[in-house]
């Protein structure tokens, strides 16, 4: 049985559609009248779209014919999606689909739990990595340079950049990048939403979260340019933080900021106000603050962060704070004398 189209309207992300039995029978076309309900509700807004192509280019992105997984491999995979959409058994019988191809989509779940995600959008001709909740990921881009991509964050640019022209990059959450220097010195520019970053050959980290956007250069030179017509040239070692107004020069510890390539956190005297939006960015879970004045204490301490459990064992630790976990929520509470 397809899905209603008043029910497509609770589907807020791609692997919500991976789950759903009348959208991988409109993608692999068994179903008409699942296609004329998808088109519809797809058009309605573009947000919508982009969230359905993403789907497919991640369906896609397990479609392989020269490779057969293991038997074993599409055995956890079936489990998993079948836990996630609460059924026993393959709906192959009742849908029209093959087991196969809903293996397909179960390997999308175990795909989704690795280290990254690597899309191709292929109708702007755009690449995009995205790095999941908790991972951190090292890609190549295609002028050689190198980019490292924190966790809970996405760049995306053109698949063919040309000799001459920018190399251009969009960043959300957090990246580092290590840019190769041209021979012709073309421009590499990354864009974030408050600012462009404009460079010829250098080492930077780039910050563009809702709550957070900031610049640190490790070597080289590159030019700030604000979406208000501000312009700042860096040199190595500068911080430019974005403070809601403008873009202003800051003092921080390098170490700190790029602790997290090393699947650190360098926190020094660091709020816990800060510390709660980091969690929550960097594993997409919800961290409460029994007291709102907790959100002025500090933490000091470099902590491993590469595992949410030890990241909490270790904030436990410190004996500043109590850390309960309940029921998928995260709480801290100051210590119990």
């Amino acid at each position: 049985m397809g899905t209603s189209y008043s029910m497509l309207q609770d589907f807020r992300e791609p692997e919500d559609l991976l789950s759903d039995e009348s959208f991988l029978s409109w993608y692999f076309d068994q179903d008409r009248q699942a296609d004329s309900e998808w088109i519809r509700w797809m058009k309605e807004t573009p947000d919508r779209e982009q969230m359905v192509k993403d789907a497919v280019v991640l369906l896609e992105s397990t479609l392989v014919p020269e490779k057969e997984l293991p038997v074993s491999q599409l055995q956890r995979a079936e489990a998993a999606l079948m836990e996630k959409i609460g059924v026993e058994e393959l709906p192959a019988a009742r849908s029209g689909l093959s087991a196969w191809r809903w293996m397909a989509a179960a390997s999308i779940l175990v795909l989704l739990a690795g280290a990254m995600i690597v899309m191709r959008i292929r109708s702007g001709g755009e690449k995009v990595l995205i790095s999941p909740y908790g991972q951190v990921m090292v890609q190549q881009l295609p002028d050689g340079s190198e980019v490292t991509i924190n966790a809970n964050s996405r760049i995306r640019y053109a698949n063919n950049w040309k000799d001459g022209g920018e190399r251009e990059v969009w960043v959300e959450g957090e990246a580092f990048f290590h840019v190769r220097k041209m021979l012709n010195r073309s421009r590499f520019v990354v864009h974030a939403d408050r600012f462009d970053v404009i460079v010829t050959g250098t080492q930077f980290n780039v910050v563009n979260r809702p709550r957070n956007a900031n610049v640190m250069l490790r070597e080289g030179s590159v030019i700030l340019h604000g979406k208000d017509g501000q312009q700042l040239d860096m040199a190595p070692g500068d911080f430019v933080q974005w403070d809601g107004k403008t873009l202003s020069r800051r003092e921080v510890q390098r170490d700190s900021v790029l602790a997290w390539k090393d699947r650190t956190l360098f926190f020094d005297k660091t709020p816990m106000k800060e510390v709660v939006n980091i969690i929550e960015d960097q594993y997409g879970v919800k961290v409460q603050l029994a007291d709102p004045s907790l959100g002025d204490s500090t933490i000091t301490g470099i902590m491993p962060n590469n595992n949410l459990e030890r990241l909490l064992q270790a904030m436990q630790a410190t004996k500043n704070f109590d850390v309960i976990q309940s029921d998928g929520k995260i709480e801290i509470k100051a210590p119990t004398r």
